[in-house]
């Protein structure tokens, strides 16, 4: 009985349609698998079955991948629309959704926060931002500058919280050490869980301040 023969490579079914949408998606289970640095053009045409040249159809380069799978993921950012809270509700919900999504694709998070064009005016999180910040009654001219402080803020602990570089902090001295001389291990799930809420309390007690000042200024 004569073997069945492979199906030659281009009549072979994709399982991701080779798009700009399907490159994206493809590039993007490769990021979370194995991180931005080890994507390659040949690989993530291997991934989609695809002739290397083929993708330069509709993407010119790695760069161009990068955002467009950033663009892609931060599209999918849905805060609570809940305007019937207190703006410091909302606040909170916008930073824990925000962190939920960074926790989801952690290598492409922790790349896209070190680049300075990440956040774009059309982004739900900044328009979330500004809609909070108009909710709380601050004077319009002041809502760019304390929507981009808090951009720094949040996208800064949560790079840090990705890179590990946070779980490290909490045990540099004056961290107890062991009797055994060794440093404490790094600390469980919970514990960064609180220390990100102490933190976004902080931020939120210290824009409450901030907005009460406008209000005093004649």
């Amino acid at each position: 009985m004569e073997k069945s023969r492979k199906a030659p490579r281009g009549t072979r079914k994709r399982a991701v349609p080779l798009t700009k949408d399907g490159i994206h998606a493809m590039a993007l289970q490769l990021i979370d698998a194995d991180g931005v640095e080890a994507l390659t053009m040949r690989k993530l045409a291997t991934a989609l079955d695809a002739n290397p040249m083929s993708l330069y159809h509709h993407v010119p380069n790695k760069d161009a991948v990068l955002r467009g799978v950033a663009e892609s993921v931060g599209s999918r950012f849905r805060a609570g629309e809940r305007e019937d809270i207190p703006w410091q509700d909302r606040l909170r919900r916008l930073a824990l959704d925000f962190r939920e999504l960074s926790h989801r694709h952690p290598k492409l998070m922790a790349y896209s926060f070190a680049r300075a064009d990440y956040v774009q005016p059309e982004d739900p999180f900044w328009q979330g931002l500004i809609d909070i910040l108009a909710a709380a009654k601050l004077p319009a001219s002041e809502i760019p500058r304390v929507a981009a402080s808090l951009c720094a803020v949040f996208t800064g602990l949560l790079l840090s919280e990705l890179t590990g570089a946070l779980q490290r902090w909490t045990t540099l001295p004056p961290a107890p050490v062991g009797a055994d001389g060794e440093h404490p291990p790094a600390p469980a799930k919970n514990v960064i869980d609180a220390m990100f809420n102490c933190a976004l309390d902080a931020t939120i007690v210290g824009l409450e301040s901030h907005v009460a000042r406008t209000r005093e200024e004649p």
